[in-house]
């Protein structure tokens, strides 16, 4: 188990918050914890309101989308320093977009969004770090996603 210290230490190795001050660092710290996911289980479901987002550290977790007619269909694969769980963050719509399915043992760490938002809103400067970062993943992955759906709409023209 990893104490205080550690996580600490792993913040400060993120690149998400190189920006962020130690004061911001200590107190993401504070919130943060490490959990780990065994292949094959489901850390959430697409629709379900899920409470927490997560940094991989190790590991794989395949993101799946429902396609009517064609059953879940993976659109994205996060890595290492990826995020996931992102949607927890989004103040209106908190359900996910995906169901996150774990491909090998994966070491995450993970923040109570509930607790990251009271965060981000009493410290101005982490708040904007993140929310501008959180802005950067949302339209890197709808472009993601965007372009597997114009494959996947390509593919079918193709069968006609």
């Amino acid at each position: 188990m990893l104490n205080q210290a550690d996580i600490t230490a792993t913040i400060k190795s993120i690149p998400w918050f190189l920006e962020l001050s130690t004061e911001s660092r200590q107190r993401l710290s504070e919130i943060a914890q490490i959990q780990s996911f065994e292949k094959g289980e489901v850390i959430f479901s697409e629709g379900e309101q899920h409470s927490f987002i997560y940094v991989i550290l190790d590991g794989q977790v395949c993101i799946e989308s429902f396609v009517p007619g064609r059953g879940s269909l993976p659109i994205f694969t996060a890595e290492s320093l990826d995020v996931i769980g992102w949607s927890s963050l989004t103040p209106v719509v908190r359900q996910k977009t995906g169901t996150a399915r774990v491909i090998e043992r994966t070491t995450v760490l993970s923040f109570n969004a509930d607790e990251l938002m009271a965060l981000c809103e009493s410290d101005c400067e982490l708040g904007f770090i993140i929310m501008r970062r959180l802005a950067n993943i949302v339209a890197s992955r709808m472009l993601n996603h965007r372009l597997h759906l114009l494959g996947l709409i390509s593919c079918q023209d193709k069968k006609s």
